[in-house]
């Protein structure tokens, strides 16, 4: 009974704000709010007003909506711990591999060093030390190259 007079009070407000609105020449505007007032009388006439009372205060419903809230939760938690763990999604896992494949096939540039425009030798292995540069100079030819590359 509430539930009723709550939904025809906001009807009967709705339509009020329409008519001030339509009053102004702003018919389009008056129409649109006119369409959105009269939406909870027709759910009053409807029965879903008094449906939607019936299920608020069931305990089923509740222990639904619970159970509902539950698996969502669920859910979130293991696409964390997905995320977390890189395990992720089957695309993502073909796109990696397909990627993994890319750079096993072209390997990281052979290009030469950026202050020599002479090929490179075999460059040497993460495991291997680099031997120290003979000259201070050739410690800066690097950035002198992306220097000069940038214009700078």
């Amino acid at each position: 009974m509430i539930a009723e007079t709550i939904c025809s009070a906001v009807s009967a407000a709705g339509l009020g704000i329409a008519a001030i609105t339509a009053y102004r020449k702003r018919f389009l505007a008056a129409t649109r709010i006119a369409a959105y007032s009269l939406v909870p009388v027709a759910l009053v006439m409807t029965g879903v007003v008094q449906w939607l009372a019936d299920k608020a205060f069931s305990p089923a419903a509740w222990v639904g909506v619970g159970l509902l809230g539950l698996s969502w939760v669920l859910f979130m938690t293991t696409r964390m711990v997905e995320r977390r763990a890189g395990v992720g999604s089957r695309k993502e896992r073909r796109a990696a591999n397909k990627a993994a494949q890319r750079d096993a096939v072209a390997p990281a540039a052979s290009a030469p060093s950026l202050g020599s425009s002479a090929a490179p030798a075999a460059q040497p292995k993460a495991g291997k030390a680099k031997k120290p540069a003979a000259d201070p100079a050739d410690d800066f030819s690097d950035v002198e190259a992306i220097l000069k590359k940038h214009g700078i």
